[in-house]
């Protein structure tokens, strides 16, 4: 055993008396942090019974543990992190993070919830919070209280209808929000303007058709945005403006045959990290003259996207040709073919 190792042991021994640990789970004990992990099948209750009162972050996953209450929790005031994920939990009461004044990340992914109470997050001053992965249809407003830290939420996977407008007014700091894998048709005009802090927007995988022209005019610092996978068929010319630090955007899979001149002009933070830029890939680009503004910016800017998955898919003749391959006398007559 390492002097080191024993000096931490015997410390934690000091301050905090016999250290003890849940049956099925493994615990992990520092001067500042205990750590207590439970991913054991076999559970089906909350380990109440040699928990300890210091634990700073709590991991209870992959189990068959279908109920928690705020009691339970009150047990571990420290408490910084609660990862509940890939449980049988169907409903929270609405008190459950009152006494835990220290919480910052709460992961529900991958439990049954299919509503949740007004208020159940009230008590604790989260920054993230995770819900993806269940059977939510809507979300509330009142989850969380007016002007919430929260910085990151994540409701991806769930079955949301409509994007949650109101409860994004209550989160003024928020920088990541995921709203992926949904069933959204549309975002409201006025949907983003309250979250003027935010960076990355995934509504990748959803039902959108089209998007408002001020989708993303009070949004200036995005610098992720992913889009792949809805059914946008075209965009308004300006929707990108005043968007100066968007480093990745992500078009593809939709239904896109062109672009209005100078959508992607006013972009200057485009593809400046390695590994981002924008794609547009397997849209079905209608390669006439209407292409000549995707056509010129794609040759001026090779770096910036995946040139050999924007192909033409109509007309006949052009069909499965690499869209920046082509001369200009090509897109430019094939109007007329």
């Amino acid at each position: 055993m390492s002097t080191w190792y024993l000096l931490t042991v015997l410390a934690s021994y000091c301050c905090h008396g016999v250290l003890t640990c849940p049956d099925l789970c493994i615990c992990y004990f520092s001067t500042n942090t205990t750590q207590v992990v439970c991913t054991s099948s076999s559970f089906s209750r909350f380990p109440e019974i040699g928990l300890p009162s210091n634990t700073t972050s709590l991991s209870i996953e992959f189990t068959n543990m279908s109920s928690i209450s705020a009691q339970q929790l009150q047990a571990t005031p420290l408490l910084q992190e609660l990862h509940l994920s890939g449980n049988k939990l169907h409903e929270l009461p609405a008190n459950l993070l009152s006494g835990l004044p220290h919480l910052h990340t709460l992961d529900l992914t991958g439990n049954q919830l299919q509503q949740l109470p007004p208020g159940v997050f009230n008590d604790a001053p989260l920054l993230n919070l995770v819900l993806r992965d269940n059977k939510l249809s809507t979300a509330d407003a009142h989850w969380l209280p007016p002007n919430s830290s929260l910085t990151w939420l994540d409701l991806a996977s769930n079955r949301l209808k409509v994007l949650p407008t109101a409860l994004l007014h209550n989160l003024p700091q928020l920088k990541m929000l995921h709203l992926n894998n949904n069933q959204l048709e549309k975002i409201p005009a006025a949907a983003l303007h309250t979250v003027t802090h935010l960076e990355r927007l995934h509504l990748e995988e959803n039902k959108l058709s089209s998007l408002d022209a001020s989708s993303f005019q009070h949004t200036p610092n995005l610098t992720h945005v992913f889009l792949q996978e809805n059914r946008l068929e075209k965009l308004p010319s300006g929707i990108f403006l005043g968007l100066p630090h968007l480093d990745f955007l992500n078009l593809s899979q939709n239904r896109l045959r062109t672009l209005p001149p100078g959508l992607l002009d006013k972009l200057p933070a485009l593809g400046t990290s390695v590994g981002q830029g924008l794609d547009l890939s397997l849209n079905p680009w209608d390669c006439d003259k209407g292409v000549a503004y995707l056509w010129m910016w794609l040759r001026s800017h090779k770096d910036k996207t995946f040139l050999d998955e924007i192909q033409c898919a109509t007309p006949e003749a052009l069909k499965g040709r690499v869209l920046s391959s082509l001369t200009e006398e090509e897109w430019g007559t094939s109007s007329r073919n």
